[in-house]
């Protein structure tokens, strides 16, 4: 099974039938293309709720966990965004699809700490969806690491990482982050702090391109800092992107996508060279 998304992003590999989706929309447009697309790109059956009742009694006639919702804000029934709030009162992680959109609904939601959201305003929103879906089933394959000396800065991003449903590993130093890189061959990204008192985010890049290249390992490298010339540093020392604090979560999930789908990239080239 193979599938190319908007952005780029390359999957191949097995059906993803096995996962329990929901798919919580009042449209019968909306809910039969995207039942169909996502039919025919992964093999899923998608189960429909089209108002806030069919959400109850889906959830509570099936003792199977559900992998991951998808759901419009408001529903008959739940006009007020009760949906989405039973779904994230359950910890089930969820996708809002949504054609009411503005910079107060968008804070709102990102302070439920959804996966992600997907406006309903052009001809690519339901590929754009079954991208978003396909980076949640299968993000599991990547390991990503982060070094930062702030155990809150740690578990911050580490809870970021996570939600998008990545494995993760932290490291409180530079020279953790070694141990673990080489304990670990598997890891494919790592996210640094610049500023750490053993060895700072140059340091550490420039010592790990010693040993693995960037068709190894991403880096993208992190700082509060206001010096722009950071960015250029941490380039020339070998990272791959750069991102200053604070996070837009939006923006940082792209940049370590962006990463991934690179990395993936070259791993598929160097395969069909060897092969």
């Amino acid at each position: 099974m193979s599938f190319i998304g908007i952005s780029g992003m390359q999957y191949t590999g097995a059906s993803l039938s096995h996962h329990r989706i929901l798919l919580v929309e009042d449209s019968n447009v909306f809910t039969s293309m995207i039942g169909a697309r996502l039919k025919e790109l992964f093999d899923i059956e998608v189960e429909f709720c089209r108002d806030f009742l069919q959400l109850e009694e889906s959830y509570e006639r099936s003792p199977d966990p559900i992998t991951l919702a998808i759901s419009n804000i408001n529903l008959p029934g739940a006009e007020n965004g009760e949906a989405l709030n039973y779904l994230i009162d359950l910890s089930v992680p969820t996708i809002v699809f949504t054609g009411m959109f503005h910079q107060q609904t968008r804070d709102h939601l990102m302070s439920k700490e959804i996966v992600d959201y997907i406006i309903k305003d052009n001809v690519f929103a339901v590929d754009m969806l079954a991208e978003s879906v396909c980076r949640f089933l299968t993000n599991h394959n990547h390991h990503v690491l982060i070094v930062d000396d702030s155990p809150t800065a740690r578990a911050l991003l580490s809870t970021r990482l996570k939600r998008y449903n990545f494995r993760v590993s932290t490291a409180e130093s530079g020279a953790a982050a070694l141990a673990i890189l080489q304990a670990n061959p598997d890891i494919g990204l790592m996210v640094t702090d610049y500023n750490m008192p053993d060895i700072d985010g140059f340091e550490l890049t420039r010592r790990i391109r010693s040993f693995m290249g960037s068709h190894q390992l991403r880096i993208i490298g992190v700082s509060s800092s206001t010096d722009r010339m950071l960015s250029a540093r941490f380039l020339k020392a070998g990272g791959n992107d750069f991102i200053l604090r604070p996070f837009i979560d939006e923006e940082f999930y792209c940049r370590v996508n962006q990463n991934l789908d690179t990395l993936t990239q070259i791993r598929k080239a160097n395969e069909r060279k060897a092969a």
